[in-house]
């Protein structure tokens, strides 16, 4: 079977479309405020959805089947399409010149990294700010699962997007149309977004602040408007209690949150994983916290004025900055890899935990650390009995044989990446400390990292190489590893 060319060349014109139309969406923003680059931002959305419609009228003649080779392609692609399209607000407005600086910004946008060259953000005109939140909006619940929600309307079916664009261990659907699973999907990240936004606005953030930070924080992708990123809000505790809500939900399985909503919350306490998630949030909050306490004449003045007392301070920058690595949002109230070499350690290791599957968080997700570590101490039982059967249980559930093993694929082609990763940034001139931080940062979508990339710094330091090793980094962490790697494969392009 050949491959469905025209199909993908179609939705490549239709990613356009809703790329070009989102840009509209920040021109009118950028009229609102009057910010001198409604023109520019216009002329780009202008230039993507006439690409866009061009794409799809040569192809109209198209046979309406996604098979899982074309699926792969689609998002891949589909996520560079839209990166390099996504770059033409940046570069028009001349508000970051340099097609790889333009690149780099708006990749770790859609990969929801949140990693920045932008020396002053604050200095950006409102239009700019804005499409620069929306880009993590869009990748965030991922811009194939939008694409899905449409497909009904051209008549294709969207199983294998679905398929390629969430290639977890994570198996549950809301719906058995892949179809209306994405619309209710959506509908959860919508509401979520819209509800802390009022939120925000009413905790005494303004209305622009307000949902330029929802829009990260539901995405975990942490672009701020402001240079200080949330430690602009440090005596303002609300507003950051509000973020630090949503960044755990939006770390948490969105499935589950369709269940909450539904009324069916004892599904949601008995899950696994959810249980795990909450757990861990909390004792690494503790620890960080007790850490800041026991050496607060040394830092606590560094962190924010004593709102509510010390310890209620040092409490909340422990826990925000906790949720914010774990869920892989990057949001920071404070430089936490000055707070002692255990907890730049600490937090180091939280670059790998990640979210819940079926979150829009990066990293390895809870999910798979579970099962790892499951099948591993199960492995003791196998050593003393050797002609037992013991499978790994997940939810009282029996987990397939086929899913652990990619599992442990994953967990070690991930960590050899990061290796990889890390020798990239190294050959460049990266010390040690920078490389394995920017390595990790990128890999699992975090955004902040150590040494120059550390969270009082940006990536603008890193020669123009090390920004395109970066962005790959990025695009291979936000579509968890194997739906890239498969197209370098020769296996993927054999006729079948």
């Amino acid at each position: 079977m050949g491959l469905n060319s025209k199909i993908i060349f179609h939705l490549m014109g239709l990613l356009l479309l809703c790329n070009g139309g989102f840009m509209i969406l920040a021109a009118i923003v950028s009229g609102i405020y009057d910010d001198g680059v409604t023109l520019d931002i216009a002329l780009a959305a202008i230039v993507t959805m006439l690409t866009g419609v061009l794409s799809m009228f040569y192809t109209r003649e198209h046979k309406k089947e996604v098979k899982r080779r074309e699926g792969y392609i689609i998002v891949t692609f589909g996520w560079l399409v839209m990166s390099v399209s996504g770059m033409l607000p940046y570069l028009f407005s001349d508000a970051i010149p340099g097609v790889t600086n333009a690149f780099f910004e708006t990749m770790s946008g859609y990969t929801t990294t949140g990693a920045s060259i932008v020396d002053d953000i604050e200095a950006l005109p409102e239009g700019i700010l804005f499409w620069r939140s929306l880009t993590h909006w869009i990748g965030g619940m991922g811009i194939i699962v939008l694409a899905i929600a449409i497909l009904p309307l051209l008549g294709i079916g969207g199983m294998q997007l679905f398929a390629a664009e969430a290639p977890g261990p994570s198996g549950d659907k809301l719906h058995p149309r892949i179809t209306d699973t994405a619309k209710r999907l959506w509908l959860i990240y919508v509401t979520y977004t819209l509800a802390e936004t009022l939120l925000l606005k009413l905790a005494g953030m303004n209305f622009f602040d307000a949902i330029n930070h929802s829009m990260a924080t539901l995405s975990t992708g942490g672009f701020s408007t402001k240079n200080a990123s949330m430690a602009y809000w440090n005596d303002q505790p609300l507003i950051q209690y509000i973020v630090i809500l949503f960044m755990f939900l939006a770390g948490t399985n969105f499935v589950l949150s369709y269940y909450a909503f539904k009324g069916k919350v004892q599904k949601v306490i008995k899950d696994e994983e959810f249980k795990f998630y909450s757990i861990s949030v909390i004792c690494f909050a503790l620890i960080a916290a007790l850490v800041i306490y026991l050496k607060a004449n040394v830092i606590v003045s560094d962190i924010d004025p004593m709102v509510f007392g010390e310890a209620e301070s040092v409490f909340r920058h422990a826990l925000f900055q906790v949720v914010s690595v774990i869920t892989t949002t990057g949001f920071v109230t404070a430089d936490f890899t000055s707070w002692t070499p255990f907890l730049t350690i600490l937090f180091f290791g939280l670059m790998f935990l990640g979210g819940s599957a079926g979150s829009t968080s990066g990293g390895i997700k809870v999910m798979r650390h579970i099962l790892i570590i499951k099948n591993g101490l199960l492995e003791f039982k196998r050593t003393m009995h050797i002609n037992a059967i013991i499978p790994v249980r997940y939810n009282n559930k029996t987990v397939q044989e086929n899913i652990v093993y990619n599992v442990i694929a994953f967990f070690v082609l991930y960590m050899l990446l990061f290796i990889i990763g890390s020798l990239g940034l190294g050959a460049l001139g990266l010390d040690f400390v920078s490389a394995i931080g920017g390595a990790a940062s990128s890999l699992g979508n975090v955004g902040p990292a150590f040494g120059d990339l550390n969270p009082l710094s940006n990536y603008n330091s890193l020669p123009a190489f090390g920004k395109w090793w970066c962005g790959i980094l990025m695009l291979l962490g936000r579509l968890e590893l194997f739906t890239v790697l498969i197209l370098i494969t020769p296996y993927f392009w054999k006729k079948v």
